[in-house]
């Protein structure tokens, strides 16, 4: 996420839900339930100071969220990393980003240099990633799937095993199995 979207973006305020405790003494606890900032305090606790600890809280929490997030930059430093080590550093693109896709894992415009990840694999294991990354960089030289786009991709070690763990989250998923995962 850019700056420029950060400073735009509203801020996260979920409907507040304070439970006060007389077990608790001096310890403040939250936690997002069902949608719900949930907020444990001392039954003893003044409202003004339970309000203060309430939007404390949402921040932090709000931080975490933003954190957890998919970076485009992150995505970008992972091209950069992969390029050099399998593609000697000699391909060029002018975007790496995530991308909202339901039927692909990624895209690759070789035309135009754009690459998007599936916001679905900002979660998968960093060797997964990095195979798609592989794949949607080979495309960069190779914009079909002949022999030699694969053994661009085949330099990545772990593609076979990559390849299984997306199949493998498509069988989950419901999506028929003639489909390609990766694009």
């Amino acid at each position: 996420m850019s700056a420029a979207q950060q400073s735009t973006e509203e801020p996260w305020s979920p409907p507040v839900r304070i439970v006060a405790s007389p077990q608790r003494r001096r310890t403040v606890s939250a936690r997002v339930v069902d949608g719900v900032l949930e907020l444990r305090v001392p039954a003893a606790m003044p409202v003004a100071e339970r309000e203060r600890w309430a939007e404390r809280m949402r921040a932090r929490l709000e931080r975490q969220l933003r954190r957890a997030r998919p970076s485009d930059a992150v995505l970008e430093e992972r091209a950069r990393v992969l390029n050099r080590r399998h593609f000697g550093g000699r391909l060029r693109w002018n975007s790496v980003a995530y991308a909202e896709q339901t039927s692909r894992w990624g895209s690759c415009s070789w035309a135009t240099g754009v690459i998007r990840v599936s916001t679905r694999a900002a979660h998968v294991p960093l060797w997964v990633l990095d195979y798609l990354l592989v794949h949607e960089l080979a495309h960069l030289e190779v914009p079909h799937h002949g022999p030699h786009f694969w053994s661009l991709v085949n330099r990545y070690p772990l593609t076979e095993r990559a390849r299984g763990y997306l199949m493998a989250l498509d069988h989950q998923a419901g999506r028929p199995e003639d489909e390609t995962p990766e694009d």
